[in-house]
This record gives structure tokens, C-alpha cells and sequence, in this order.
């Protein structure tokens, strides 16, 4: 029985429709090939089954090929990670490499030393909602290909949502339905997201002549929100967004336990759209983010990194859209809840 023969750089070059040169160079010199050209020609590569020499060099000189990325999750329990995770994986199915996940319990220290034990057996990795600091972040950038998700620094190549439009559209819904007093249930105080939301809602409320407050920082949780309600009550707002759906989802608990009713007396807003909005009652408006996409492109771009691919440094930015449920309703004289010491609260 023959042996088929082993592809060769002509035939990801006509795989990948460019000279075979540029395939070359991809491997050689990545830094002289565009990052788009670099991917389309490490997904031929892998599709026809190509594996450079050993005299080749999918690496950076001196690099090991592991044939595996880290993927770092603050929360593996929180439902905004799972359609990550199935991106993450799926991307890193088809290029045949390995995907290792590591939770950190939203904890910075635990992140770091997590990242430290992994750094020698990935060829990349991919932090998601990272509690480090930038710092932090750029020694690790130094020392591997890095993928940051819902954070920016310019040393690392990053995917986020399009947060300002995301709060805008939340805060124009609100808006439209007559509120003019809006409440933000921050998140964690480590979270880069939470604090691009709470600036963002600052500048929105501000065009549109409302008034917004601020309460937290909580953890991105049902029982966070719970614990929450009461503080809700002294506010006087008459709607409110959170900082992501879970936290929102157990202020509307906590509300209902103290006999206060959502839409009627406060209309509630979440963030992400997890699965379990339409299971809960009433079902939380949300703005929905394409987290599969999210997960999926965090791999992609990190093996084709970690392949020689240069990126254009410029951020991924994805779309969000307003998804619109029963936890908003119009704001009227019912809307009102209780507000002594509003003023006093932060």
C-alpha cells in the first residue's frame, strides 16, 4: 500500500490562494505577512494537514509548540462563561489543538499564580474578564502570546463587546419608557467592564438630562443581588441596570421578598443574556453580547499569534443588541420606591 505523500508549502499556497513564498515567510518571518493573511494561511495548513520540518518554525525562535492554549475564567459557575467556553473549545478543536481551562474564583492572586503554573506548557493564552492589573498583564504578554476578553491593553491583542452602545441602548429603552431617575449595581471593583459600564452610563444619563446613582461594588451574583435589594429601596430610582444578568436577576428576588414588584414599582436591566433570563419571572430585559463569537475568536487569534501572526493592535470590537422582556415596563405614579437616605448612598 502506497503511502500518500506529505502536503508541502505549494499545496497550502494553493490551498490558501497566495504564492508560495508568502507561505514561507508566514512560517519564517511572520512578521512580514499581515495578520489576515497569516490565518488564512495556518487554517490551509492545518485543513490539508501540513506540518513544517523540524528545520521549520511555526514559533517564535526558541519556542516549544505545546499544541495547547490556556483558557482563564474568573467564574467557571457563572452562566456568562459557558458560550465562551463552547467557542473557546470549538476554535480549538478545529485548529487540533488542546484547550486547558483554569477558574480563578474572581480572584487576582489566584489568577496570577494560576497563569504563572500554566505559562510552560501553552503556546498561548486566553484571559477572560481578567481581575489583574495592566501590569500584570503586560509581563504576561511579555513571556506568551495573550488574548485578553473584555479588558484592553495595548500589549495584548483583545475581544470586547461594544459596551458604550450596549449601556446607551440599555439607558435609551429606560428613557423611552419615562424614567428619568436610573440606579447602576456595580460589580466587582477589580472588573475593567464594570468600570467602562459605569462611565459610560455616566456620559449617556448625562446627554439625556437624567439622574443616575451608583451602589456596589457586589459580586457578579444571584445571592450578591440579593443581598442588595434593600439598598435598591433607599434609592428612589425607578429603574435600574446591574452590572450582569445574575446580579440582576437576585435584585429582583430580593425585591419581591420584600414585597416589592418589578416592573411595577422599578424596572430592572441586566447585561449578557444568559440562558436562565427567560426562566425567571418576570424575564429580564438584557443586552445580549456574542459571547460564542467571543470565545471562539479569543482562540482563533491567539494560535494564529502563537503560529507568527502580527496583529494590528487595534482592539476586536463585537455588536451587541437590546433585548427587551418583561422586567421593563413604563415608569408611572406606581413607580416609586421607598427613598429615605437616597442622597446618602454610593
Amino acid at each position: 500500500m502506497t503511502t500518500p505523500p506529505r502536503p508541502t508549502i505549494y499545496d497550502v499556497a494553493r490551498e490558501a490562494s497566495v504564492a508560495a513564498s508568502t507561505v514561507s515567510r508566514a512560517y519564517a518571518r511572520p512578521g512580514r505577512v499581515n495578520a489576515e493573511t497569516a490565518q488564512r494561511i495556518f487554517r490551509a495548513a492545518e485543513l490539508i494537514g501540513y506540518r513544517p520540518s523540524r528545520a521549520g518554525d511555526t514559533q517564535p525562535a526558541g519556542r516549544i509548540a505545546h499544541r495547547a492554549v490556556g483558557l482563564v475564567i474568573a467564574d467557571v459557575t457563572n452562566p456568562f462563561y459557558g458560550d465562551i467556553i463552547k467557542g473557546a473549545y470549538q476554535a480549538a478543536r478545529e485548529a487540533d489543538y488542546h484547550l486547558i481551562l483554569t477558574h480563578t474564583n474572581e480572584s487576582p492572586e489566584v489568577e496570577r499564580s494560576s497563569i504563572e503554573r500554566e505559562l510552560g506548557h501553552v503556546d498561548g493564552l486566553v484571559i477572560a474578564s481578567s481581575r489583574m492589573t495592566d501590569s500584570a498583564l503586560r509581563m504576561v504578554a511579555k513571556q506568551k502570546p495573550v488574548v485578553l476578553l473584555n479588558r484592553i491593553i495595548p500589549e495584548a491583542s483583545c475581544v470586547v463587546t461594544d459596551i458604550h452602545r450596549g449601556v446607551r441602548l440599555a439607558t435609551e429603552h429606560l428613557a423611552a419608557l419615562g424614567h428619568r431617575r436610573i440606579l447602576y449595581v456595580a460589580g466587582p471593583e477589580t472588573s475593567w467592564s464594570d468600570g467602562m459600564r459605569w462611565r459610560a452610563l455616566q456620559e449617556t444619563t448625562a446627554g439625556l438630562e437624567l439622574d443616575v446613582r451608583r451602589i456596589g461594588p457586589y459580586e457578579p451574583t444571584v445571592l450578591a443581588g440579593l443581598s442588595a435589594a434593600r439598598r435598591v429601596t433607599r434609592t428612589g430610582a425607578t429603574a435600574l441596570l446591574a452590572y450582569n444578568d445574575p446580579l440582576a436577576i437576585g435584585v429582583m428576588k430580593g425585591l419581591g421578598k420584600l414585597g416589592l414588584s418589578v416592573p411595577a414599582q422599578i424596572s430592572v436591566v441586566g447585561f449578557d443574556n444568559i440562558m436562565f433570563d427567560e426562566l425567571v419571572e418576570p424575564a429580564l430585559t438584557t443586552i445580549a453580547s456574542p459571547l460564542y463569537r467571543m470565545g471562539f475568536t479569543g482562540v482563533q487569534n491567539c494560535i494564529a499569534i502563537a503560529q507568527g501572526a502580527h496583529t494590528s493592535g487595534a482592539p476586536l470590537v463585537l455588536p451587541v443588541r437590546l433585548v427587551p422582556r418583561r422586567s421593563t415596563a413604563r415608569a408611572t405614579s406606581g413607580n416609586h420606591l421607598p427613598s429615605a437616605g437616597a442622597r446618602g448612598v454610593q
